[in-house]
C-alpha cells in the first residue's frame, strides 16, 4: 500500500495541525511530510517540535514572489495540501500545479463571512453582530480566490441569542476538530 503524503500550512497556534497529526499518528498509510508557516513566531512551530514533525518558516518572497515554495511542494509530491488556519492567499501558480489537491477549512458557512480579512474572531464577531441563528465550518478546495473553491463539506452549529463571540468560536472549533481529519481521510481514500 502506497503511503499518502500530506503537507499542512498554518499561521497560528496549530491546534488543527495537532488534531490532524493525532488522528493519523498510528496510521502507516498516511504521513505528514512537513508543516509550513508564514510566521517565524507561530505557536504551531512549538507544537511541531513536540510532535516531531518537520516545520519550516517561509516569507512572502519565497511564497508568492518566487517559485521556491512551489518547487519544494512539487519535489515532495504530496497527495494533499491542507490549509489549517493559514491566512495568506495561495498563489495561482500553486493552485494550478495542484488542482483539487489543496483544501482549506473556513470557520463559517460559506459563502457567508468569507473573503479577505475574514478569519478567526473576525468571523465569529460578524456572526454575532448579524444575529445569525447558526454557524459552522466549510471544508473546500482552494482556487485562486479567497474562500471560493468547491465545497467539500459543511457542518453546522446552533447560535443561541446569548452566545458570545467566544462561545461561537468554541462551537466552531469543536466542529473543526471533529470533521477536518475525517474529511482529509475520506479524500485520501478516494485518490
Amino acid at each position: 500500500m502506497k503511503t499518502k503524503k500530506i503537507i499542512l500550512f498554518a499561521s497560528g497556534s496549530g491546534s488543527n495541525v495537532e488534531n490532524i497529526a493525532n488522528y493519523f499518528k498510528l496510521r502507516k498509510d498516511v504521513t505528514i511530510c512537513c508543516v509550513l508557516t508564514n510566521k517565524s513566531d507561530a505557536k504551531v512551530i512549538e507544537r511541531c517540535n513536540r510532535l516531531e514533525i518537520n516545520a519550516l518558516f517561509f516569507n512572502r518572497q519565497a511564497f508568492s514572489k518566487s517559485d521556491f515554495i512551489l518547487n519544494m511542494l512539487q519535489s515532495l509530491e504530496p497527495d494533499l495540501i491542507i490549509l489549517a488556519g493559514f491566512l495568506w492567499k495561495v498563489p495561482e501558480a500553486i493552485t494550478l500545479a495542484f488542482p483539487n489537491k489543496i483544501i482549506n477549512i473556513h470557520p463559517a458557512l460559506l459563502p457567508k463571512y468569507g473573503g479577505k480579512g475574514m478569519y478567526g474572531m473576525h468571523v465569529h464577531n460578524a456572526v454575532k453582530e448579524h444575529k445569525e441563528t447558526e454557524t459552522g465550518i466549510t471544508i473546500h478546495y482552494v482556487n485562486a480566490h479567497y474562500d471560493e473553491g468547491a465545497i467539500i463539506k459543511q457542518a453546522k452549529a446552533t447560535v443561541l441569542p446569548n452566545d458570545s463571540a467566544e462561545d461561537i468560536a468554541s462551537k466552531v472549533h469543536q466542529l473543526e476538530y471533529e470533521y477536518f481529519p475525517k474529511v482529509i481521510d475520506e479524500i485520501l481514500l478516494k485518490q
